[in-house]
């Protein structure tokens, strides 16, 4: 069944996962601040629209993919924003990782608006992007989760209803953890090994057969030893997700001293005008600190 969807925020996220719903057979309005960024959607059919507000009064349900917490309140509650668009019964979608006490907030705005909510920030990076392979976290009402899931399933594998409104984004949170702590291990480890003066390589495919092996030694190891820093998650999006986790925290009197360590570190790659590489960039502060850097 063909269905009108709305999709904004088209970057090296938003843009293939816009097109995998093209490709699914939806009807697809889209909004990016950037014409450039709508033409490769255009050119697949989509229809461009010059606002979100445009955007929600076509599409039953709409789909929001951008950087921050800012980007996505003005997405929803700005001058020209989907709040005032939005047609009793629809819904809308935020798969941006944002701050969950925000996300909350939105979803109220809508309802108040007739609209359903649903947060479902993305893990898998651009690869599990253009591959429809992406894990997706879920917050918000059973119904509501039940009439996306058939959109998501055009996107995603791993596709989890976590709870109510902000659950996806606490979701995501965890993980944007678990990544940069395991980041930090894999750089002090293979900068430990070349310091010794034993071959990086070597150490990662033993590691890989191991207990240590995990898919953040795989690709971002990879990485590392290959110098390619070419972004699939930006460092300065890590930095953004980290903020979000330490404020929290702050808030709840929570004690994160892996996530606030590795969060210096974002802070220094921003520092040195790293912030558009990729986030396995991390192995440079660690070498700078080591005097170990290539």
């Amino acid at each position: 069944m063909t269905s009108k969807i709305g999709f904004i925020g088209l970057g090296i996220m938003g843009r293939p996962m816009a097109l995998n719903l093209k490709k699914a057979g939806h009807a697809l309005w889209v909004h990016g601040r950037r014409a450039a960024t709508m033409a490769p959607l255009v050119e697949a059919g989509a229809t461009s629209c010059a606002s979100p507000k445009e955007v929600a009064q076509n599409a039953d349900i709409v789909f929001i993919c951008v950087s921050d917490t800012p980007d996505v309140e003005q997405v929803i509650l700005g001058e020209n924003g989907l709040v005032h668009g939005v047609r009793p019964g629809s819904a809308v979608v935020d798969m941006s990782t944002i701050s969950p006490t925000a996300t909350r907030t939105f979803a109220a705005a809508l309802k108040a608006r007739g609209a359903d909510m649903l947060d479902a920030p993305v893990s898998g990076g651009e690869v599990g992007a253009i591959n429809a392979t992406l894990s997706i976290m879920v917050g918000g009402g059973p119904a509501a989760f039940a009439r996306a899931r058939p959109y998501f399933e055009a996107m995603g594998k791993n596709i989890v209803h976590v709870g109510d409104h902000g659950a996806g984004q606490v979701a995501k949170a965890c993980n944007q953890v678990v990544v940069a702590v395991t980041i930090e291990a894999v750089s002090e480890a293979l900068t430990f090994a070349r310091r010794n003066g034993v071959d990086p390589a070597k150490v990662r495919e033993a590691l890989m057969g191991g207990f240590a092996g995990s898919k953040i030694l795989e690709v971002h190891g990879k990485r590392m030893l290959d110098r390619d820093f070419r972004p699939g998650f930006k460092a300065r999006l890590h930095q953004k997700d980290l903020k979000i986790v330490i404020d929290a925290a702050h808030q709840l009197g929570l004690a994160m001293p892996g996530a606030a360590l590795v969060a210096q570190h974002l802070n220094a790659l921003m520092g040195s005008g790293d912030g558009e590489l990729d986030s396995a960039a991390i192995v440079k502060v660690i070498e700078r600190m080591s005097g170990a850097e290539k």
